[in-house]
């Protein structure tokens, strides 16, 4: 199928009438043709052909770009160079988010289509009625072969196109080879939900590449348990593992959406106790049904929207409290618990129930608990539980042992299908793993875990080297990170204001940044870093650079409650005294008063160390770490609190920018 409405050889595109170009352009349109729409393409075919007669190439016009859910206008390969061109009909002015659209699309095929990766890549907005101005070709510092935008109007497009392929050397290429280059995308949750949403596969928003990231085969493994179960009337568990940003959650949303109709007896739920990540991923996929039904001619109000992605994505804790007003069996077949290894223990849960619930005799775990309500089926039921290693952040969180412990305990006749993965040590599961070899149909699938990250797209062995970090392996922390060079930045600095310009300067287009910190982080206020200042992740995660809310305006921050399960393009990780580097290994501590205390406890240890973790695998494409200088006459922000770690890092080979 062809990504484009319209493609054909520049020559023979120039000598076709504007008629049958705008006849197929509205073939191949799928929705509602607006004359608006049509006369800007016409105003499009007009200008082009009387400007390309002479050029070899191809043209395409709204060419796809599946991962962003949207459509370049104009896409122009002439010897070896792409043009993007982005045009605003009766436009007098350069807007700056039109002049991120256009950087994003750009971006997209540098890191995303494969024949694109080399090549150089001009992205043009042509706002038609503005004025002339000066004509700036150059050449972005990261020297990845992309220019800046080039702003124009009509007049001024045939100076553009010369002007460029006179400043650059590019590499040739065949149209007919650069077509056959794959496009592997690597969303944000945020935009895989979406498209998801939208009725696109996992495939279609996933790589498979040399690394082997193939999100597909994870989920038919799935789907082949979920049949099995159903067919043969079988209680199932999956377990699901993988590193930090390898894609569990969009498995979990990919499974979910193929069967959202409740009518169905395959009728999925996903789950998550993730406050934060359910009310924006609700919030995201709500806005975009509303804009694709202006789209499709229809209006749609968000909340009727809201409402139906409340369906697909619901608070575990929801799910857990219709199953303690009634004990009859969920309208669901099949769950899939995300981030299960947060799943409260024993203590946590009957806690809980007895204080909040009025349930005084309560006796389960949550994971126990959970799996007693899909029991109640009397056929068949199947959870999926996804699972992270290192994960576990907040007192009482149960980690992955508790439910394989309420399997041997409680529900022996579950059938378990597991990762072989599950052994490591990061999953702290060794022992109630060892207690499930007698049971009678337990089953290890390779493909439940997934073991390349998928967020850090430029180097997808990111995750390694921040676990090497923190189990402070040093040797092998200084080559993962020598093998990240070119293509993953990661630097340090004492300055809070040098970091703010570095990801300022990374960033192109709507890249997402912001400045992520520990919840203990207490003594970062002289930076302007309140960690008990309200914030709401919502307006963090969605709203744009004109908006005080929003993470770009790097004012209000994220701790590892805001952020785990999602992530940034580019982040700042602020790091306080309460996790210090000493060479008898880490040192935990928690502000209390007006004094740093010691943390003792192994469990509250692990939960920072565990934060750590999570912070450092948030960004996509580079991070700038800040280890503070620290102030003699503030005892409470001792030097030697933090020189240590600063060294620490720099021993590594991390760079340092001042």
């Amino acid at each position: 199928m062809a990504r484009e409405y319209y493609s054909g050889l520049i020559e023979e595109f120039v000598s076709t009438s504007v008629e049958e170009v705008l006849g197929k352009l509205a073939d191949n349109n799928q929705f509602s043709l607006e004359l608006t729409q049509k006369n800007a393409w016409k105003e499009e075919i007009v200008l082009l052909q009387s400007i390309l007669n002479g050029y070899a190439g191809k043209i395409y016009f709204e060419y796809s770009i599946p991962r962003m859910g949207q459509r370049i206008d104009v896409l122009l390969l002439i010897h070896g160079v792409i043009f993007v061109l982005e045009f605003k009909v009766g436009e007098r002015a350069f807007h700056q988010h039109h002049i991120d659209q256009v950087w994003d699309y750009t971006l997209d095929l540098k890191n995303f289509h494969e024949t694109s990766h080399d090549l150089v890549i001009a992205p043009v907005l042509i706002a038609t009625k503005a004025n002339d101005g000066p004509l700036n070709i150059l050449m972005t510092p990261q020297n990845d072969n992309l220019l800046f935008p080039i702003l124009c109007n009509a007049g001024m497009l045939p100076e553009v196109i010369a002007g460029v392929l006179a400043f650059v050397e590019a590499k040739t290429i065949e149209p007919a080879r650069w077509e056959q280059g794959r496009y592997y995308p690597t969303p944000t949750i945020i935009e895989a939900a979406i498209s998801l949403y939208q009725g696109h596969s996992v495939e279609d928003i996933s790589r498979r590449d040399a690394e082997d990231i193939n999100l597909g085969a994870t989920t038919d493994s799935i789907s082949g348990v979920i049949e099995q179960a159903r067919t043969t009337g079988k209680k199932c568990i999956c377990f699901v593992t993988g590193v930090p940003g390898a894609g569990k959650t969009l498995v979990g949303l990919n499974i979910a959406n193929q069967h959202m109709d409740k009518a169905s007896e395959l009728y999925s739920v996903f789950l998550s106790g993730n406050g934060p990540l359910v009310a924006i991923l609700t919030e995201a996929l709500a806005r975009d049904r509303v804009r694709r039904s202006i789209e499709e001619g229809e209006k749609i109000k968000k909340g009727v929207a809201r409402s139906a992605v409340k369906a697909l994505i619901q608070n575990v804790h929801h799910f857990r409290d219709d199953c303690l007003q009634s004990e009859i069996a969920p309208i669901e077949h099949v769950v899939l618990f995300d981030e299960a290894q947060r799943a409260w223990n024993l203590a946590q849960t009957t806690s809980f129930m007895r204080q909040k619930k009025g349930v005084p005799d309560f006796d389960m775990s949550e994971p126990e608990f959970l799996i007693s309500c899909m029991d109640r089926h009397e056929d068949w039921a199947v959870i999926v539980c996804l699972v992270g290693g290192g994960q576990e952040i907040n007192t009482g969180e149960a980690g992955i042992s508790e439910w394989i412990e309420s399997i041997n305990r409680a529900y022996k006749d579950w059938h378990v299908y597991i990762s072989p993965q599950i052994h490591d040590s990061e999953y702290a599961a060794g022992e109630a793993v060892a207690m499930l070899q007698p049971h009678r149909d337990v089953t290890y699938i390779d493909s439940l875990h997934l073991s390349v990250s998928m967020r850090s797209f430029r180097a997808e062995n990111v995750s390694a080297l921040v676990k090497q970090i923190l189990d402070l392996d040093l040797q092998a922390a200084r080559q993962s990170f020598n093998s990240l060079q070119g293509k993953y930045p990661i630097v340090v600095t004492r300055c809070v204001k040098q970091a703010k310009a570095w990801l300022k300067q990374q960033a192109r287009g709507s890249e997402r940044y912001g400045i992520v910190v520990s919840s203990q982080a207490s003594r970062l206020k002289p930076y302007a870093i309140d960690i008990k200042s309200p914030m709401n992740p919502v307006h963090w995660f969605l709203e744009g650079k004109d908006d005080v809310r929003s993470s770009y305006y790097l004012e209000d921050v994220a701790t590892e409650f805001h952020i785990q399960g999602l992530e940034l393009d580019w982040a700042c990780v602020t790091w306080d005294a309460d996790f210090r580097y000493s060479e008898d290994g880490w040192r935990h501590f928690s502000f209390r008063g007006n004094k740093w205390q010691r943390i003792n406890k192994a469990e509250r240890q692990m939960y920072l160390k565990n934060a750590y973790r999570v912070l450092l695998t948030r960004a996509r494409q580079g991070m700038v770490i800040v280890v503070p200088q620290g102030d003699a006459e503030d005892p409470t922000r001792d030097s030697a609190f933090y020189d240590d770690t600063f060294e620490y890092l720099t021993s590594i080979g991390l760079p340092a920018i001042e």
